[in-house]
């Protein structure tokens, strides 16, 4: 029987902030994306290609992708036989927590290249999923800050300050507020670039050079975004739709997967009330 692929993207209250997943994928491609959280993908079969920092990095079996928060970066499998991982998300907060208690590292810490060869922190990610998955409290939580804990150790330190210097960067971020406050109708680009003073090609070259990719890629990022904190409030995916600004459901379908993984409405149902307790 052919392999087909498979992921489950869910939550533990007893981890609360913390997404999880679990997936083999074959031909799946994410787009070019980022998370509110940190990436730490645990990678079991497969290779997994990903654009970061304006190279592709391979992180292959005993291995991890690990991925700041706010970072756009893509993936991919590397071959025919696509890739299998486990990953955790935790919050900037509890890293930041965790980094306090267990290293050195001052300002924001972070990780500080995105590839790491560590198979015992591969099984460390992957005993968190086990735990989760059997209702372990104690474990999940336990293995997850020692699993943080050795990565930010072997591979850790202080992110630079996001800081809007420039005039190009000032213009890129009142685009991106303006894009914010207009998730459902946004404006075109040469309306955008108008009301902003600049023209279309420089607000186009601005806004990537400060957030890696261009307006319509980073609203779609946003939207999808939003579209999960409202699954995560019950929201029925119909309705996310309209509220974020995609046409109808099958929109959503189809961005949401290709960000996230999963479609919004296996995602949703993780989250039901009940549902990893």
């Amino acid at each position: 029987m052919a392999a087909r692929e498979q992921a489950r993207h869910w939550r533990y209250p007893e981890l609360p902030g913390v997404d999880l997943l679990r997936a083999r994928y074959i031909r799946k491609t994410f787009v070019k994306h980022t998370h509110e959280t940190f990436v730490m993908a645990a990678i079991t079969h497969g290779v997994d290609v990903f654009h970061h920092g304006g190279s592709l990095q391979y992180a292959g079996p005993g291995s991890l992708a690990l991925v700041n928060p706010e970072t756009p970066h893509t993936g991919h499998a590397q071959g025919p036989e696509g890739w299998q991982y486990g990953a955790v998300y935790p919050s900037t907060d509890l890293v930041a927590e965790i980094a306090a208690e267990t290293t050195r590292i001052t300002g924001t810490p972070g990780f500080v290249t995105p590839v790491v060869d560590d198979p015992y922190a591969v099984h460390l990610v992957h005993q968190v999923l086990r735990a989760a998955d059997e209702g372990n409290a104690l474990a999940a939580d336990t293995l997850l800050r020692v699993a943080v804990t050795r990565l930010l150790r072997v591979n850790g330190g202080t992110l630079p300050q996001r800081t809007v210097r420039g005039a190009g960067a000032r213009t890129a971020a009142r685009a991106r507020a303006v894009l914010e406050g207009r998730l459902a109708d946004p404006p075109s680009l040469e309306r955008l670039a108008a009301g902003l003073g600049t023209s279309p090609f420089a607000l186009l070259r601005a806004f990537r050079d400060t957030y890696g990719m261009p307006p319509h890629t980073w609203l779609t990022d946003a939207r999808v975004r939003r579209a999960r904190h409202l699954l995560d409030a019950g929201t029925a995916p119909a309705e996310v739709a309209s509220l974020v600004g995609f046409t109808d459901q099958p929109h959503l379908n189809r961005h949401f997967t290709r960000i996230v993984g999963v479609p919004p409405g296996a995602y949703r149902k993780e989250r039901a009330p009940g549902r990893g307790a």
